[in-house]
């Protein structure tokens, strides 16, 4: 329902998917808004580059922020807004959590999605506290930086990651943005517009 006159609907959701894989095989995962971001973030999964632990890629205002952990791989599209310390924030407090509960090694073993049941609910509480608390998070990421050996992140148009001429599209729920416009935007998403993202490369220092 939309909110009555003079009040003001939820923010919008900085954190978007998250998925915890291993190898190219994704257990478990989580997606707060509607679109292909977990077959775009899983295409990437298939050519990340194996001397990186720390990776993001950017097209058409998000990012796919990865790190790769103890042979395990941890995933957050997050919208640009969100800036950088937010997705690092998200996934170390997810690496942690992942940790302690698979500490017995199920994990290592576990076929695709098989973890999405009993891990999935934990990804969405990590996405909501991280959404809700975005300066406590902030403050978490550099703080993890500062101490970790990675010295920076590889920010990469994802262009370069998918096959030659394949199109980036992504579809966000605007249900929300959009109460305020015409009925018939209601219940539609609205579909970024096809493009291949400006090829750069940059270099971003934690």
């Amino acid at each position: 329902q939309a909110p009555a006159a003079g009040e003001m609907g939820p923010p919008p959701k900085k954190l978007v998917y998250s998925f915890v894989g291993r190898g190219t095989t994704v257990l478990a995962d989580h997606a707060e808004a509607s679109g292909n971001f977990a077959s775009v973030a899983a295409q990437c999964l298939q050519k990340l580059p194996p001397n990186n632990n720390r990776l993001s890629y950017n097209c058409d205002g998000h990012t796919f922020n990865y790190h790769i952990h103890d042979g395990f791989t941890y995933c957050v599209v997050a919208t640009e807004s969100a800036g950088r310390q937010l997705p690092i924030g998200f996934i170390e407090r997810v690496k942690e959590d992942f940790a302690k509960k698979y500490s017995g090694g199920k994990a290592k073993t576990a076929g695709p999605n098989s973890l999405k049941r009993e891990f999935g609910p934990k990804l969405k509480e990590h996405m909501k506290y991280c959404d809700l608390h975005p300066e406590e998070i902030d403050k978490l990421a550099k703080v993890k930086a500062q101490v970790s050996e990675v010295k920076g992140v590889m920010m990469q148009n994802i262009e370069k990651v998918l096959d030659r001429g394949e199109k980036i599209e992504l579809l966000v729920d605007k249900t929300e943005d959009l109460r305020s416009q015409a009925q018939d935007f209601k219940k539609q998403g609205t579909k970024i517009r096809q493009k291949m993202c400006l090829p750069r490369l940059q270099m971003l220092v934690m």
